[in-house]
């Protein structure tokens, strides 16, 4: 659609178009597996019972510490075959991303300790909310940074340490913040049963509102960023190709806010995953094929096609099985968390 990277030939042009759709299937199901995880400890110490905190622990406790493993293959994968654009990426947004992993850190301690303390409880709550709300505005402010570029001569980065700090990348944090919130208490409409499951879907449609308005003032940003952004959606003849984006986004919020409203369990949250897998096409759409916006393609960073080779032989085996076991966890663990669990741990 776009005419990029036509110079390049044979393994050269479709390696680095086969690693860009990994990498982000990657950062996809991160985004969307951790991101009710996430959005579950956002929501934690709005919930005013005990129980209600321990059910919905309880409820990501077997599979949370898995789904991490979606942001390592997306890090990893990006620094094998990438590896220009990881050097550039990594100076340039180091600061939320280590405020980012130390906030992971915090909340899988607290994750762990919670169900052990006693009078320390409450230490732990908060620890666990604050981690992963930290964690999560600081992945909105990575997005926006992105969103609105990065200053680079030849293979390096130029910008300041502070360049990815502006009101848009706050925004975007904002806006992220919402979107987890709505997923995690969608995923507890799902889980849970009882006045925690008629709480949790009252915090749904109050995260969908929020969401809803934060990708609206997103949208209505990115044209004046001054990145060129909006020429990918209002010229001939893209507008043919994603015109219907922003329309089936509208369909799927007012979607998700009916089966909220009718006393739906199981479709407000596969809606909210729709509403994110719609977010990240559009993401694509505005930003492909550039790996580092405004100037680096995929081409442009790619490694050579032998490395490229040596490393899709090494995903070939461990994506699947990431798949594979990520899919038969969420089986298992699958069905509603008891109202009366006990309180004594996860394991009990």
């Amino acid at each position: 659609m776009f005419g990029f990277g036509m110079e390049y030939e044979g393994a050269a042009f479709w390696l680095p178009l086969v690693w860009a759709g990994l990498l982000a299937l990657a950062v996809a199901m991160y985004v969307v597996i951790d991101g009710f995880d996430l959005g579950v400890g956002i929501l934690f110490t709005a919930a005013s019972k005990g129980n209600w905190r321990d059910r919905m622990m309880i409820s990501v406790a077997p599979i949370w510490d898995g789904n991490e493993t979606w942001l390592v293959l997306g890090g990893g994968g990006l620094f094998a075959v990438f590896s220009v654009a990881y050097a550039i990426l990594l100076p340039a947004l180091y600061l939320p991303l280590i405020l980012m992993l130390l906030a992971l850190i915090f909340r899988g301690v607290a994750f762990e300790f919670r169900f052990k303390a006693e009078k320390s409880q409450f230490l732990w709550d908060n620890a666990f909310h604050y981690g992963s709300l930290v964690a999560t505005f600081a992945q909105g402010m990575v997005l926006g940074a992105f969103v609105q570029g990065f200053t680079i001569e030849g293979r390096g980065f130029t910008g300041g340490t502070m360049n990815w700090l502006t009101p848009f990348s706050v925004m975007t944090g904002i806006g992220l913040v919402c979107g987890y919130g709505l997923l995690g208490a969608t995923w507890c409409v799902m889980k849970t049963s009882g006045e925690l499951q008629i709480w949790a879907r009252r915090k749904s449609i109050q995260f969908l509102l929020g969401t809803v308005i934060s990708m609206t003032i997103v949208s209505a940003w990115v044209p004046f960023l001054g990145t060129q952004i909006q020429w990918r959606w209002i010229s001939w003849p893209n507008i043919a190709f994603v015109a219907p984006i922003p329309a089936v986004t509208a369909i799927v919020c007012w979607q998700l806010y009916a089966t909220l409203r009718i006393g739906r369990e199981v479709s407000p949250f596969l809606l909210s995953i729709a509403l994110f897998l719609l977010g990240f096409l559009g993401l694509a759409v505005s930003l492909f094929p550039y790996i580092v916006p405004p100037k680096m393609t995929i081409w442009e960073a790619a490694n050579a096609v032998s490395a490229l080779k040596f490393a899709l032989v090494g995903y070939a085996v461990v994506m699947p099985l990431t798949l594979a076991y990520t899919a038969y966890a969420y089986w298992v663990f699958r069905g509603k968390v008891a109202e009366d669990i006990a309180t004594g741990g996860y394991g009990h």
